[in-house]
C-alpha cells in the first residue's frame, strides 16, 4: 500500500525559542510542513521559512478557529497537528512512518511527556495525556469554546488508535512563567464558564474544589513522585481552580 501524504500543521505566535526544534523533529515524516502564524513580531516566520516550511499568516480569532483554519490550509487530507513547543521522539516518528503506509480508521492519539522547569513529569495526571492529533481532516474538526480545544471525529467514526512513542512537550521554563500563563488561562476559563451560563459560585467552588484538585493530583495521581515539579504543579493547579471561580464570581457580581 502506498504511503498517504502527510501535512504537519503548526500554529504559531512569537515562537522563535521553540519552532526550530519542533520543525526539525517533524520534517522526516512530513510531506508538507505548514505553519499558520498570527503575525509574530519575532523571528518565528523567518526561522520557519529557513527550515522549508510553508507559512500562511492569519489573524488569531481563538484556538479552535485557528486550528480549523490551519487544517483546511494543508495540501493533504491526512494531518498531524503539533504545537510549537512539542517535539516528536524517534520512536513516535517511526510509528507515524509505519502508520502512513498502513492507515486505518479516522485518527490516532499521541502520548505527551511534559518537561516542567527541566524535569520530566510522569505522574499527577500529566502523563500520558493522550491527544488526538493525527487525523483525516475529512472525518472530524476542532471543537471547543475559548479554551481546551480538542479534535473530535464525526459521529459513527471508529475510536482513534494509540501510537507508540511520545511527543515531548516543553511547557514551562520557570514557576514564574507557569503563574503568568495560569493567570491568562483562568481569565479565559472564567469567561468560558460565563458563556456556558454558569453564574453561581459557592464556597464549594472556592475552597473544596481547589483542595480536591491538590489532593487528587499530588496524592491520588502520585504527583509527589515527581519531586519539586510535582509539588509545584499540584499547588499552582489548585490555585488555578480558585482563581477561575474567583474571577467568575467577580464577573457575576459586577
Amino acid at each position: 500500500m502506498p504511503a498517504v501524504p502527510l501535512s504537519v500543521v503548526i500554529i504559531t505566535f512569537n515562537e522563535e525559542a521553540n519552532i526550530a526544534r519542533c520543525l526539525e523533529a517533524a520534517r522526516s515524516i512530513a510531506d508538507e510542513l505548514l505553519v499558520v502564524d498570527s503575525f509574530s513580531t519575532d523571528r518565528t516566520v523567518a526561522i520557519c521559512q529557513e527550515l522549508g516550511a510553508r507559512v500562511v499568516q492569519h489573524t488569531f480569532e481563538g484556538y479552535v478557529e485557528q486550528k480549523n483554519y490551519a487544517t483546511q490550509q494543508a495540501h493533504h487530507h491526512h494531518v498531524l497537528q503539533l504545537d510549537a513547543d512539542e517535539v516528536l521522539t524517534e520512536e513516535l516518528r517511526q510509528s507515524i512512518g509505519q502508520t502512513k503506509t498502513n492507515w486505518q480508521g479516522a485518527g490516532y492519539t499521541l502520548a505527551r511527556l511534559t518537561n516542567y522547569c527541566g524535569s520530566w513529569v510522569r505522574h499527577g495526571g500529566w502523563y500520558p495525556d493522550r491527544k488526538l492529533r493525527l487525523y483525516d481532516r475529512r472525518l472530524g474538526r476542532w471543537e471547543g469554546l475559548l479554551l481546551h480545544e480538542r479534535y473530535e471525529l464525526a459521529a459513527g467514526q471508529p475510536t482513534p488508535l494509540p501510537l507508540f512513542g511520545d511527543v515531548l512537550h516543553y511547557s514551562y521554563d520557570s514557576v514564574e512563567q507557569h503563574v503568568q500563563q495560569l493567570n491568562r488561562f483562568t481569565s479565559i476559563a472564567a469567561q468560558e464558564l460565563w458563556l456556558r451560563g454558569k453564574r453561581h459560585v459557592s464556597l464549594f467552588h472556592l475552597l473544596l474544589k481547589p483542595w480536591w484538585k491538590f489532593v487528587h493530583g499530588y496524592f491520588l495521581r502520585l504527583g509527589f513522585l515527581d519531586g519539586f515539579a510535582g509539588l509545584s504543579i499540584a499547588v499552582i493547579s489548585a490555585w488555578g481552580v480558585f482563581l477561575k471561580f474567583a474571577k467568575l464570581k467577580t464577573k457575576s457580581t459586577a
